[in-house]
């Protein structure tokens, strides 16, 4: 087991660095478009079927760059949870 030690200055600027670091890698943007799986993660469902249902009814915007290719945006899935979200009393 190696012992490594360091002096309080050296510490403290190893944890900032650390910390920088972090939110710079939260930071980075997220891809407009996302695949399938994401897209059912982002909406929190199951079904495959539930997200033809909102494609095919023009709730969630989406591309289809190839036949069996479906990208959706992130800003729409976002939208269409906001819509459906219920304030506080």
């Amino acid at each position: 087991m190696n012992v490594i030690c360091l002096q309080d200055e050296a510490f403290y600027e190893l944890v900032e660095e650390v910390t920088q670091r972090l939110i710079a890698q939260q930071q980075t943007p997220k891809d407009k478009w996302v695949d399938t799986d994401e897209a059912m993660r982002i909406l929190k469902i199951k079904s495959k079927t539930t997200l033809q249902q909102l494609r095919d009814e023009g709730k969630v915007r989406f591309s289809q760059p190839q036949k069996k290719l479906i990208l959706y945006d992130r800003n729409s899935l976002n939208a269409y949870i906001e819509e459906h979200a219920k304030d506080t009393f």
